[in-house]
C-alpha cells in the first residue's frame, strides 16, 4: 500500500489561495493516477481533481478554472493550487492513489488514502 501524507490546509478568507501537498511513499507513485477528494460536514466525499501518470488532468466542474493539480514524480508529490476560494470549498481534503486503473471520479477507484487536511474558507 502507498502511504500518503497531506499538508497545506488552513484558514483563509474568501478569494484567497492555498496550496495543498501530498507526499507518497513507495516506488509506484510515478505510475499511479493521483486524486484529490473532499468531504464537507454532513456531506459525502466528492471528487475534486485528478492527474494521470502522463499528467493529464481532470477536474470537477465546481473547481474548474480555480484549482490546478500537478505532480512532481522526482519528489513523489502531488499538489493542488487552490485560488479564488469560496466558503463552499470548506472541507477536509484527501489525497488518494489510483494504482490499478480504477474509476477516476469515484472513491472506489482509489486504493490508498491520506488522513486528510482541513481547509476552511471564511466569508
Amino acid at each position: 500500500q502507498v502511504q500518503l501524507v497531506e499538508s497545506g490546509g488552513g484558514l483563509v478568507q474568501a478569494g484567497g489561495s492555498l496550496r495543498l501537498s501530498c507526499v507518497a511513499s513507495g516506488r509506484t507513485f510515478s505510475t499511479a493516477t493521483m486524486g484529490w477528494f473532499r468531504q464537507a460536514p454532513g456531506k459525502e466525499r466528492e471528487f475534486v481533481a485528478a492527474i494521470s501518470r502522463s499528467a493529464i488532468t481532470y477536474y470537477a466542474d465546481s473547481v474548474k478554472g480555480r484549482f490546478t493539480i500537478s505532480r512532481d514524480n522526482a519528489k513523489n508529490t502531488v499538489y493542488m493550487q487552490m485560488n479564488s476560494l469560496k466558503p463552499e470549498d470548506t472541507a477536509v481534503y484527501f489525497c488518494a492513489a489510483n494504482r490499478y486503473g480504477g474509476r477516476l471520479y469515484s472513491q472506489s477507484g482509489y486504493d490508498s488514502w491520506g488522513q486528510g487536511t482541513q481547509v476552511t474558507v471564511s466569508s
